[in-house]
């Protein structure tokens, strides 16, 4: 079967469903294809935060600052360098708040900024400790009638299923801690009653985001047909001029007129490219990122002469492994009273880094030579008194499951605790010992743990001096495995400042475009804030249909 339109985009997620939305908007004949039965992928799945300095929705709020164009500039210049050219990050900045103001316009998305959700490096220069990420309002899934059943199913931290947004996460994984932890979530259980008496069908975070953006693919015309998955792309002179892909067990083919956009996502749960790119070890099942998330777009792309790189890099976080799947470990390791150790039973990091960083650090400690993955998150029953974790509410005891598929240990002493997970007891006991007086003056000599704007988000305000750190010296005591998972891969094609794909030699390769986990990220080896994922792919998929709508035809 072939058939004919003007763009053909490849994946319904972010990048994806904002190109495939603005190539409609340009008046052009588009048609998504998805590999898998659902739209949303890995956007669908996260917290929903979009890190673009500037946007509107900073700005209702009165979060612009007066230079805050060139702070974001000094930004990025600081923290990526020379990994990505200075163009495209510039492009990124400058081009970014047209895209909220596009998809503001042309979606049902209301955007509110994440009040302290503080830049991921927020003491580098142009970094903003108050952040600048925003989110996307709660949002009543029924306006997409029965398609909302093809809604991917979610990643979330919500607990029972109740609509929590990044902002009530921070309050509620506190706990009884303060007040705030309580009313939020007598607010949220409130607002859930509320909903389900009117017969609402609620969402937050990612989900929130990308139902806005079926929405608007939907009110625009625009076809998305699932189950789809790319086989190959079609050159002609040199050009690509559309897709193979297979449907119901049969090839198809879709000419494209215009030009073909991949937003596929990257190859996070592809273990044989996992194996040759990414340092080791490492594992598919470590990573949050969408099951179908496997690098076709990559690969296709390499296999009509596209340039790669950041193939060795991805958006990491440290994780624990449980039964159930993955589980991306955010606050868990910026409350006081835990520790993260290697198999030598010593601190090697600030456990409170952004998440890219953290794992930076764990296979920076694997290349020495001693093992560090997998790591192991110490605490003690204080700890678990007071906090959240993984999703189990305060005094919660950790289910038998995790114990029996060996994610947790627990000792009486910690001198036991060292024998359960193998590490030398005497090196345990010194680095509590050493961390505790940490605790005391409030000063992390080693790790500097809590310095950052960044380390105090999740941290505990009624810990003095130090909100982050606290003794550990109230028994029982556990520990967590630690591994280095994934939200999904940052390599992929390498593309300009208008995600046009490029060849090694830097040319164009005609008619083919990339946005989002399967073009190289331009965040480089680093990570900016909440949401610098979706931010720039949303407005690298937005700029690709822009290019394709004012360059010529294939015709």
């Amino acid at each position: 079967m072939e058939q004919t339109c003007d763009v053909v985009v490849v994946g319904a997620g972010g990048a994806g469903m904002t190109a495939a939305l603005a190539a409609a908007q340009h008046g052009l004949d588009t048609v998504v294809i998805e590999k898998s039965a659902y739209f949303g992928g890995s956007t669908a799945r996260s917290g929903g935060g979009v890190w673009i300095p500037g946007n509107r929705a900073l700005r209702d709020a009165g979060q612009v600052d007066a230079d805050d164009a060139q702070q974001a500039r000094t930004y990025l210049d600081s923290i990526v360098g020379d990994d990505v050219p200075k163009e495209r990050r510039d492009t990124f900045l400058d081009r970014g708040p047209e895209v909220i103001d596009f998809l503001l316009d042309n979606t049902p998305v209301q955007l509110k900024w994440v009040p302290e959700y503080s830049d991921y490096l927020p003491e580098q220069p142009g970094g903003r400790p108050r952040g600048r990420s925003v989110e996307p309002v709660p949002m009543d899934g029924r306006i997409l009638g029965t398609e909302l059943d093809r809604l991917h199913p979610p990643y979330a931290k919500a607990p029972a299923n109740l609509i929590v947004t990044q902002a009530d996460f921070r309050k509620i994984s506190l706990g009884l801690r303060t007040i705030r932890g309580p009313l939020t979530m007598m607010r949220v259980v409130l607002k859930r009653m509320i909903s389900t008496f009117r017969g609402r069908r609620m969402y937050a975070m990612g989900n929130a985001l990308t139902i806005s953006l079926r929405k608007g693919l939907m009110d625009a015309g625009v076809p998305v047909h699932y189950e789809t998955p790319l086989t190959g792309l079609l050159i002609e002179g040199g050009r690509v001029v559309g897709v193979r892909a297979e449907q119901d067990g049969a090839e198809i083919v879709i000419r494209a007129r215009r030009g073909v956009i991949l937003g596929s996502g990257g190859f996070e749960q592809n273990d044989t490219l996992r194996g040759k790119y990414l340092p080791s070890p490492t594992e598919a099942a470590w990573s949050t990122g969408a099951a179908t998330n496997t690098g076709a777009g990559i690969e296709a792309g390499v296999a009509i002469g596209a340039a790669t790189d950041l193939m060795d890099d991805a958006w990491w976080g440290p994780t624990i492994p449980l039964p159930s799947g993955p589980w991306f470990c955010l606050a868990e390791r910026n409350l006081p009273g835990s520790i993260i150790v290697n198999s030598a039973g010593q601190r090697f990091m600030n456990e409170a880094l952004p998440y890219v960083e953290a794992t930076h650090a764990i296979y920076a400690g694997e290349a020495t030579g001693v093992s560090h993955v997998p790591a192991w998150l110490v605490m003690d029953q204080r700890y678990r008194n007071r906090y959240l974790f993984a999703g189990l509410s305060p005094r919660q005891p950790f289910p038998g499951r995790w114990f029996k598929f060996g994610t947790v240990r627990k000792a009486a002493s910690l001198s036991e605790l060292a024998a359960e997970i193998d590490v030398p007891a005497e090196a345990l006991a010194e680095t509590v010992r050493r961390f505790n007086g940490f605790a005391e003056t409030g000063n992390d000599e080693d790790f500097h743990r809590g310095d950052s704007a960044y380390d105090r988000y999740y941290a505990d305000p009624r810990v003095k001096p130090n909100p982050s750190l606290h003794r550990i010296d109230h028994g029982p005591y556990y520990a967590v495995k630690i591994v280095p998972g994934d939200l999904g891969t940052k390599g992929g094609i390498v593309t300009d400042e208008r995600a046009r794909a490029l060849r090694p030699d830097g040319s164009v390769i005609e008619g083919l475009y990339a946005a989002g986990n399967c073009s190289s990220a331009v965040m480089g080896h680093t990570y900016a804030g909440p949401g610098a994922t979706i931010g720039p792919a949303m407005t690298f998929g937005y700029l690709a249909a822009e290019d394709i709508a004012r360059t010529g035809s294939n015709d």
